[in-house]
């Protein structure tokens, strides 16, 4: 539409017109000019226009200015987090801090807190943030790798909590339904992997033609969301739901992706159980850490508490047996060196709390990204300036026998989007 010429069409031309066709024409070549303005005025203004620019995660900024900091005290001790941000925000109203509690504003040690009356204690860090962080993990956020009538492998993501926590068991539905666990979230990706809408969109009668379009209703994202749904329909989604019920037999941190094994029947669980304690079932991680460890096996005693309030090696010195203390056996290798840096495989033998990361930590090859476990086991700290958006741990690879067939089955997993993006570049950045 560079050029557009005005006019009546040729082949009116040398021939009279009647008063129906000169009005047509008229109008035509009026609409035709309107296009032709437009047009031009938008090539014009195409230079002048401003792209609004690309809403960003505030989580990727550490600028002091993006949140506010309090390391909480030992008065805190048994508090809420509710209270204990109102002790610090004394000029807000108690719906000031209920509400950015609820927009997700309130991190509790690094994590997303959406539960008002969350327990406190003086050893947490909580973050306000001026923007609202991402939202929690949803079931469509969830990938099946594969299912059968026994057992499920997923692709869990990072910042979702694998299973409840033991003293979170006995939450109210509505406390547990702020931030479901993945084993909470694996009925409803179920039932969005079989698109399970039978009974649920309902067959347009005679009478719905008469009322209008159809209204196409979804299985909802997460738990919380069953209470938009009218009484008749949730009974009837919440019964179908029964059938897709998983039990984890093991967990990942809540910071680490990648594979995950759930069983679909007690006496499944209870065998894949037995199968974990007699290392049948091979789990592979792949990790970044600092400097460049050699193939090595890790073989520690573990205990919860090895003096900084953080679990860990049990020292030598101490010759008094510590009820908690488990052993804990990690072998790796290394895949890769990235400068400073190596990308590493893990191997489980035991599957204890953290293991792998307090083993690299202590053994000095932190891992990249974990904010917890930094120490050295002579007690120095190691500075990380890697950059990792979280801790650098995924589940690549799992393998077991079908507990039924027992076929053997294996399943890869690669990198999620957030650390393949920034290996990408920690290998563009390393020193050739």
């Amino acid at each position: 539409m560079d050029a557009i010429t005005l006019g009546f069409p040729n082949d009116l031309e040398g021939r009279s017109i009647d008063k129906k066709e000169r009005s047509f024409c008229i109008v035509a070549c009026g609409l035709l000019a309107v296009v032709a303005r437009n047009h031009a005025h938008g090539r014009r203004s195409a230079s002048n226009r401003q792209v609004t620019p690309r809403k960003t995660n505030p989580m990727n900024s550490q600028n002091s200015d993006s949140f506010q900091r309090f390391h909480l005290d030992p008065s805190d001790d048994g508090s809420v987090l509710e209270r204990a941000l109102k002790k610090r925000l004394s000029d807000w109203s108690w719906g000031q801090v209920r509400e950015s509690i609820r927009r997700r504003k309130v991190q509790v040690n690094g994590n997303l807190c959406l539960d008002p009356v969350r327990k406190v204690t003086s050893k947490d860090v909580i973050k306000l943030w001026k923007e609202s962080l991402p939202k929690p993990i949803e079931a469509t956020d969830i990938r099946i790798a594969y299912v059968d009538e026994f057992l499920v492998v997923v692709e869990k993501p990072a910042g979702i909590t694998s299973v409840r926590h033991f003293e979170e068991r006995n939450l109210s539905e509505k406390r547990r339904q702020l931030q479901p666990t993945l084993e909470e979230l694996v009925p409803l990706a179920l039932m969005h992997h079989f698109q399970d809408k039978s009974h649920w969109n309902k067959p347009q009668t005679n009478d719905d033609e008469n009322s209008g379009p159809k209204r196409t209703k979804r299985i909802p994202g997460t738990p919380r969301e069953f209470k938009d749904i009218k009484s008749e329909d949730r009974r009837n989604l919440e019964h179908r739901l029964k059938r897709y019920n998983v039990i984890a037999v093991h967990r990942l941190d809540r910071d680490t992706s990648g594979l995950m094994l759930f069983a679909r029947t007690p006496s499944i669980a209870q065998g894949f159980i037995e199968a974990f304690k007699h290392h049948k079932v091979i789990r592979k991680y792949h990790a970044v850490v600092h400097g460049h460890p050699q193939q090595q096996t890790f073989n520690t005693t573990l205990i919860r508490d090895r003096g900084d309030g953080h679990r860990g090696t049990k020292p030598p010195e101490i010759q008094t047996p510590d009820p908690t203390e488990q052993q804990a056996i990690t072998h790796i290798r290394p895949l890769e060196t990235i400068g400073p840096y190596s990308l590493i495989e893990c191997q489980l033998e035991t599957g204890r709390t953290h293991q792998i990361r307090i083993h690299l930590a202590e053994a000095g090859h932190l891992l990249c990204g974990d904010a917890i476990y930094s120490k050295k086991a002579d007690g120095t700290i190691v500075q990380d300036n890697s950059g990792a958006p979280r801790q650098a741990l995924h589940s690549a690879t799992l393998a077991f026998a079908h507990p039924i067939s027992n076929e053997k089955l294996e399943f890869k997993m690669s990198w999620p989007s957030d650390l393949h993006r920034w290996l990408s570049k920690l290998r563009l950045n390393a020193p050739r």
